[in-house]
């Protein structure tokens, strides 16, 4: 049971307060950030908003006032005497702007990643199309586990995070059909290569690492994927992107909210 510091939905119309909405299911789209510290930080604002203006306008739910919108009710409901450790979700349908904080699991090292053979609709947007995957997290430990989305003997994604695949000092990531968060974007800017292609569930026994990247995550390691009997060989990479990681949070500003 996922307990919430802030849930609240409003109209888009006219930003009228109504009775809260997740909007899972809906055509429409949302973005979650990490949102950190007294006074208050969110790691990659700007990007996370910039990523969904646009993702709004692919899944035709934009309005020209959306961004201000969102600074408006972001102004409206974090408190500045509040010390956070929360991921803040906006959502938005044609009709609805939902926002909610809930607590942020930091992933423990024992942890486990479980196979399922499901796959996003359209996996290069963060749409609202979550409801099977929710299923399968509602069962899990989210500090433990998570699962790793495949179709076709491939693996795409997790259902919070992108995945990374270091074998032989090589990094590499799934080639195209997942979303390319924010995150999976920083890092891709900090690491030298990292090679597209098509990881199939029956080479994974391959790799030495396998590392989960997101703002709910930030950067876990996964240690056994029980279903093909892989086990972590090291934690070389886990390592090395977390010092990235941890730079990126201690150079993170204090929430400017302009309108």
């Amino acid at each position: 049971m996922v307990n919430y510091l802030l849930k609240k939905s409003y109209q888009l119309k006219d930003l009228k307060e109504i009775e809260f909405k997740d909007l899972w299911g809906d055509h429409g789209v949302f973005t979650t950030m990490w949102i950190f510290d007294k006074p208050s930080r969110i790691l990659f604002f700007k990007e996370h908003i910039n990523n969904l203006i646009k993702s709004s306008k692919a899944y035709s739910v934009f309005r020209s006032s959306l961004r201000s919108d969102i600074l408006n009710l972001l102004k409206d409901n974090l408190r500045s005497n509040t010390n956070y450790n929360h991921l803040l979700r906006i959502a938005l349908n044609k009709k609805t702007l939902s926002i909610s904080l809930r607590k942020r699991i930091k992933p423990k090292l024992n942890f486990n990643l479980k196979l399922v053979n499901l796959k996003r609709q359209k996996p290069e947007f963060k749409n609202l199309k979550y409801k099977e995957i929710l299923k399968h997290l509602s069962k899990l430990d989210n500090s433990r586990a998570d699962v790793g989305l495949c179709s076709n003997n491939k693996i795409f994604e997790t259902g919070t995070s992108n995945l990374l695949f270091i074998k032989n000092n090589k990094v590499f990531s799934p080639k195209n059909q997942f979303y390319k968060g924010i995150t999976y974007k920083f890092f891709n800017s900090k690491i030298k290569k990292i090679t597209k292609k098509d990881i199939m569930v029956n080479s994974l026994k391959e790799f030495d690492e396998i590392l989960l990247i997101g703002s709910g995550k930030g950067v876990a390691s996964v240690k056994t994927i029980n279903q093909v009997g892989w086990k972590r060989k090291s934690l070389k990479f886990y390592k090395i992107l977390s010092k990235h990681y941890k730079s990126a949070v201690a150079n993170s500003k204090e929430i400017q909210i302009k309108l």
